[in-house]
């Protein structure tokens, strides 16, 4: 079942996850995500810099979120992504939860289809890359917020 199709969403929006990958210490692109998810009128729980896997998981369980974002500035986010992805999607209770990662990716820079495939098809519902602007998540976003994402 499409976790979006079920999705009931509050007069306050979509509840979020934002967080970055463990080995990130960057702060910049998680405000500014939380700006903009807020500005779409959703509710943003924002974990902050260098979050461990286990405790990202564990507020997961604690909140169970309508949409967990992933955040990457150091270039490590592809390989942390992956595992962290396969964490989340070992737990039943996460298993449908919608999750996007995005920003700085590797070190070879934007634009590797062979990555962006990978992430996807370990459970990732979209990948937004560093240099392509929040329109693709914004609308992303959008289509969740009303069930149409997948």
């Amino acid at each position: 079942m499409n976790h979006a199709e079920g999705l009931e969403v509050s007069a306050d929006g979509l509840s979020v996850v934002l967080t970055s990958v463990s080995s990130d210490s960057h702060t910049w692109n998680l405000v500014v995500l939380q700006l903009v998810l807020e500005e779409l009128g959703h509710q943003v729980h924002n974990l902050g810099a260098c979050v461990p896997d286990e405790l990202m998981i564990s507020e997961c369980l604690r909140l169970r979120p309508d949409l967990i974002v992933v955040s990457s500035v150091n270039g490590h986010g592809f390989h942390d992504g992956l595992r962290l992805i396969r964490q989340v999607r070992s737990r039943a209770e996460l298993a449908g939860t919608p999750m996007v990662i995005g920003g700085k990716l590797g070190i070879a820079g934007p634009g590797c289809d062979r990555s962006r495939a990978q992430l996807t098809a370990a459970g990732y519902g979209a990948v937004f890359e560093d240099g392509t602007g929040l329109t693709a998540f914004q609308s992303y976003v959008g289509r969740l917020a009303i069930g149409q994402a997948s």
